[in-house]
């Protein structure tokens, strides 16, 4: 019978709690850091609400340091629970967690910093997406990001393509209209025709001509197909890594990180580090 892996020492235990989700320890670890993570986006956004008693302030103020002590010690936790500290700290959700930790303390040394540091506490937010490994779709996600990276050389030869129509439409748009109408230089032009293609339409500038308005009105309808094509181009990368079975293989929902190396990309059953070959705990 074949013997699993175990961690050895409390710094692996704490790895294991941390960055994994395929135990209940870790899973349980990673909800109540979700609903911390929540808990503070909600008192940000609450800060900003003027004409509240003075005494809600003071609770969600007296919250916010509870919550930036709480993740803190969580930074901390995270930097000496692995053998290569620096590859968590200089990763972007180790520069994520350390800016969106220290504007609390920031505005307790500089006095009336703390509107200004709002947005970047906000960026808590984006350590929900390390977070959604606990949940059971963690599959349909990483179907999801493969199919967003087939499609970026795609995507970015559509954009270029409609970057040089921005620029042949808003120059002849320029010397339909010109300055009269507003459109003062292609810049301003090329402005008014990013704005229509993309249907938003502001309305600050607009067409007075016969001439203009039919090309505005080529612009309006080539800009349905502008939101349609990338829609279409990551949906068909997306049903094509569905149909393959052996990229469908390669998609995992294993959740272990590796102590030694801090992998966290394994297949299912793995019992050893793809990487460096180190054990991996197995017990769930």
């Amino acid at each position: 019978m074949k013997t699993k892996p175990k961690r050895n020492s409390w710094r692996e235990k704490i790895h294991e709690i941390i960055y994994e989700a395929d135990t209940p320890a870790g899973k349980a670890f990673d909800v109540i850091l979700l609903v911390i993570i929540f808990l503070s986006i909600i008192f940000v956004m609450l800060e900003s609400v003027k004409g509240l008693d003075p005494w809600i302030y003071n609770y969600m103020y007296a919250a916010e340091w509870v919550i930036t002590i709480l993740f803190t010690i969580e930074y901390i936790l995270r930097i000496i629970s692995i053998q290569k500290p620096t590859k968590y700290i200089f990763s972007f959700y180790g520069l994520i967690d350390f800016f969106s930790t220290i504007p609390l303390y920031l505005s307790f040394l500089i006095p009336g910093s703390s509107s200004a540091l709002i947005t970047v506490r906000a960026l808590r937010l984006l350590r929900v997406f390390r977070i959604l490994k606990v949940s059971r779709y963690i599959g349909e996600s990483n179907k999801l990001i493969k199919a967003l990276k087939d499609s970026r050389p795609k995507i970015l030869v559509f954009l270029f393509a409609v970057i040089i129509l921005c620029l042949i439409f808003g120059t002849a748009m320029y010397m339909i209209e010109g300055a009269d109408s507003g459109f003062k230089n292609i810049p301003v032009s090329l402005y008014w025709c990013i704005v229509t293609l993309t249907t938003v339409g502001f309305g600050d500038i607009h067409p007075v001509t016969p001439l203009g308005q039919f090309l505005a009105s080529i612009i309006m309808i080539l800009g349905y197909g502008v939101i349609a094509v990338p829609t279409g181009i990551v949906s068909a990368e997306y049903s094509k890594s569905e149909a393959d079975e052996n990229e469908q293989k390669k998609l995992s929902t294993n959740t272990q990180s590796c102590y030694h190396c801090h992998e966290n990309t394994h297949l299912d059953g793995a019992d050893y580090c793809q990487n460096c070959g180190y054990p991996l705990n197995r017990e769930k």
